[in-house]
């Protein structure tokens, strides 16, 4: 009977260690959803950052962040200008798949449409949008309470997101005024049969970017007790495109620093002025959560919406934006599509890691939804890179990146691998369409055209640029006549 009794207990023992967790199995948690702080900015070049290879100016807020998180190689975004690209990030769709494949003319998402600010607000987040919407029309025609977020502060035409000191602003769909003052010439506005709200400034008391910081910091404190989401959309660094022509500087700025005492051009200072800006605003977000008490409970991610600009009398090569990339905004080379990506999450996150897998901004709604816990979205065609922040095996890869622009003569391309195929002029007749094939691996700044070599890959891409989109209507991509869309931006 006693051998019975220690048998019995011995099994019992064996039975609970076999069914109680490891340390490290304890260790490891599945951490609680975060807040999360999504900040965007305007045209940033993938070199525009220090921690990126910027030479000349510096960021060491957003160094620091990056140092404190995990940095990303690979990254891309929407698409090569404002609109489609936010469109995509908002969605989870491609621009061979969203409704919004383009600037001009200004397209709508539908009210109907998954966001990630429904995602959030699904799972009980309370949202708010900041900055530059640039998706559409002005309201009522557009409004992204609609699209999920509980509260809006900013321009919703990128138009008038051109003018950093305009009369006006949208909040939660009313016009707010404020103190600037639209410059006239013979007493009429010479934007007057543009977008409400473009022009350049004659009166500037109120620029908009320190307004923004404001209401960010506002919706953070009124929020600190509350899961939160905050889309914090800078329309900087882009160029007032109304400003270039009309006063030969459309990169204005309240205050340009040691920098107005460079031997630069004025539009240059600016441009470093806007940099410094963004870098000390971001440095603010992270301020305030740490104040809170929030550190280790807030995700915050930093990227921008496309590649580098040459507006507002700009010059792109002037900082060397972009490094040795090919390409700038507008443009389906690395150049205009890829994005520095920084997402920082103590405790969470590693600090320092880097990722040189392959994303892009439709993958951002199935990696918030995967976040929170929500219902997976059935419409997508990206995948969730949480478990590459996680420090876990990314097992869900893309076969491939498929993007689509029906402007300036209609542009595709396709990343598979190391190998990106870029089709131009396919809205023409088909012998002024032009076919290029590159392999990034050896030829990262796309210069080598080797598509007369890989006749077998050119089948399979010109397959899969048929393939991988949806007939649009309202911006047909293939048109036999091949005119171009005319774009100001």
């Amino acid at each position: 009977m006693k051998k019975l009794i220690n048998g019995l207990l011995i099994g019992i023992m064996l039975f609970s260690m076999a069914c109680t967790p490891t340390q490290k199995e304890q260790e490891k948690k599945v951490p609680e959803s975060p807040n999360v702080i999504l900040v965007l900015v305007d045209d940033m070049g993938y070199g525009d950052l220090s921690f990126y290879g910027q030479k000349t100016l510096s960021t060491p807020i957003i160094d620091k962040m990056a140092t404190e998180g995990m940095h990303f190689t690979n990254m891309y975004t929407g698409s090569t200008v404002c609109a489609p690209s936010r469109a995509s990030l908002m969605t989870g769709k491609h621009t061979g798949h969203t409704n919004v494949r383009g600037n001009l003319p200004a397209q709508l998402l539908s009210d109907d449409e998954l966001t990630i600010a429904k995602v959030f607000k699904n799972a009980g987040y309370v949202t708010g949008g900041i900055g530059k919407w640039g998706i559409g029309h002005p309201p009522p025609s557009d409004d992204p309470q609609k699209k999920g977020f509980d509260y809006f502060y900013g321009y919703i035409n990128m138009w008038h997101a051109h003018n950093f000191y305009p009369e006006f602003l949208i909040e939660n769909g009313e016009k707010v005024p404020l103190k600037n003052k639209t410059t006239l010439v013979d007493g009429k506005n010479p934007w007057a049969d543009m977008p409400e709200g473009t022009g350049v400034a004659a009166v500037r008391e109120e620029y908009v970017h320190n307004l923004f910081d404001k209401k960010a910091i506002d919706f953070i404190e009124e929020n600190k007790d509350n899961k939160f989401f905050l889309y914090m959309a800078y329309n900087v660094p882009h160029a007032n495109n109304e400003g270039g022509p009309f006063a030969g500087d459309g990169m204005e700025v309240p205050d340009y620093y040691e920098f107005a005492e460079k031997d630069w051009p004025q539009p240059e200072k600016g441009f470093a002025s806007m940099i410094r800006n963004i870098d000390n605003s971001v440095g603010m977000l992270l301020d305030k959560v740490k104040e809170l008490g929030l550190d280790e409970n807030t995700m915050v991610i930093f990227c921008s919406d496309n590649g580098p600009h040459q507006e507002g009398r700009h010059v792109m090569e002037f900082f060397n934006s972009n490094r040795e990339l090919r390409g700038m905004k507008r443009d389906f080379y690395d150049g205009g599509v890829k994005t520095p990506f920084i997402v920082r999450w103590p405790g969470s996150v590693k600090a320092g890691s880097k990722s040189e897998q392959t994303f892009a901004f439709w993958d951002f709604l199935p990696t918030f939804a995967d976040l929170v816990g929500g219902e997976k979205p059935v419409e997508t065609d990206g995948i969730s890179f949480l478990p590459t922040l996680l420090g876990e095996e990314q097992a869900v890869e893309h076969d491939y990146l498929y993007w689509e622009f029906f402007e300036l003569g209609g542009k595709q391309a396709i990343l598979k691998g190391n190998w990106k195929a870029v089709k131009l002029n396919v809205r023409g007749p088909k012998e002024k369409v032009i076919f290029e094939l590159y392999n990034l691996e050896s030829d990262p700044e796309e210069t080598n055209n080797i598509a007369d070599q890989h006749p077998e890959l050119v089948k399979e891409f010109e397959e899969l640029f048929l393939s991988a989109r949806d007939e649009f209507a309202v911006t047909p991509l293939f048109e036999s006549d091949g005119k171009e869309v005319e774009t100001p931006f």
